[in-house]
């Protein structure tokens, strides 16, 4: 939402990933191919630690807060080590992080039978 409200290319923050497996001097068709490979790989990987270790209570605020842990693992740690990711605004992509987080364990709580209220 933050790209297409400022104009920006959609596809920057997947190519960004992909430099992360190709390097910065790879053609953007095949930074974007591997940076969504990338992503799916990492999604579904955190997806499945999520899984394991969200409670049943509060499940979205788990998430939530396991979102935040993520992005300062993946940006913070791991991205800054590449430039392209590096140079990504960092809000919208906490943003993001805290979204995935927060729609995996409301998946993960739907899953197991327990689908949280407004506010849980």
């Amino acid at each position: 939402m933050h790209t297409l409200m400022r104009g920006g290319d959609l596809t920057e923050s997947t190519q960004a990933v992909g430099t992360v497996l190709l390097g910065d001097d790879a053609p953007p068709g095949s930074l974007l191919l591997a940076g969504a490979a990338a992503h799916v790989a990492i999604s579904l990987g955190w997806a499945a630690v999520l899984a394991a270790f969200v409670p049943s209570r509060h499940p979205v605020r788990w998430g939530i807060g396991a979102g935040l842990v993520i992005a300062a693992l993946d940006l913070g740690v791991i991205g800054r080590r590449f430039a392209r990711v590096r140079a990504l605004p960092p809000a919208p992509q906490i943003a993001d992080h805290m979204a995935f987080g927060a729609v995996v364990a409301l998946v993960v709580s739907g899953s197991r039978g327990r689908i949280p209220a407004a506010g849980q």
